[in-house]
């Protein structure tokens, strides 16, 4: 088994895991594979299940400390935030969620994670989570709504630090079905620099995630 990260870990080229916390030993998610190394758990993280463990096995370099901030939009069930949970366990994960139904699966995640604090909201509308939401290193978007990037770059000015980077997770069909998704990444691209980010990267999430890219994007 390799380090990528501290806590990011890759073994036989196309499989990745996060550590277990202690205080969530044998605690699954979503009945995902647990290891045992050296007496530490391991949490297998499922590309077809999770977009950014995708993007990761595509090559994404996922920078992201311990200590570190994290606004995470589209938190869905819980998934993927439960992974960053694992990657930034001495920071704080704030997971927006515009479904109730979704909340209460997210609820149960946090139950076992101190470090996730769930919110119920529109990310539509970021000024209405400010009371909860501090300034972060790390933003994480997967909403499939047309206006996607909008939303991606509102949260962006209010709430990205300096120097921080985030990750817009683009559904081509949801913005434009008439357009080839890489036009559609090729516009998205464009968009966001017309907001003065810096375009990092672009990953196709292909074979995992069909008509779907990771925008990597830094803060300037």
């Amino acid at each position: 088994m390799k380090t990528l990260e501290s806590t990011v870990f890759l073994k036989d080229k196309n499989k990745i895991f996060t550590q277990n916390p202690n205080h969530c030993k044998k605690i699954k998610v979503y009945n995902e594979k647990i290891i045992k190394i050296k007496g530490e758990e391991y949490r297998s993280w499922n590309p077809f299940r999770s977009k950014l463990a995708a993007a990761i096995l595509k090559g994404y370099n996922l920078e992201l400390k311990q200590d570190s901030k994290v606004l995470y939009l589209g938190a869905a069930t819980g998934t993927t935030v439960s992974h960053v949970s694992d990657i930034v366990k001495d920071g704080m994960v704030f997971s927006v969620e515009i479904s109730p139904v979704a909340l209460k699966n997210l609820i149960k995640v946090c139950e076992n994670r101190q470090n996730i604090i769930p919110i119920l909201a529109d990310a539509n509308h970021p000024d209405r989570y400010s009371p909860i939401v501090s300034q972060v290193d790390f933003i994480y978007q997967d909403i499939s709504q047309r206006n996607q990037t909008e939303i991606f770059t509102n949260n962006l000015k209010k709430y990205l630090k300096p120097g921080g980077n985030g990750v817009l997770m683009v559904k081509a069909r949801s913005i434009d079905v008439a357009l080839k998704p890489e036009r559609v990444y090729e516009l998205v691209c464009l968009k966001l620099k017309e907001q003065g980010l810096k375009v990092l990267e672009k990953i196709d999430l292909k074979p995992y995630e069909k008509d779907h890219a990771a925008i990597i994007v830094a803060n300037k």
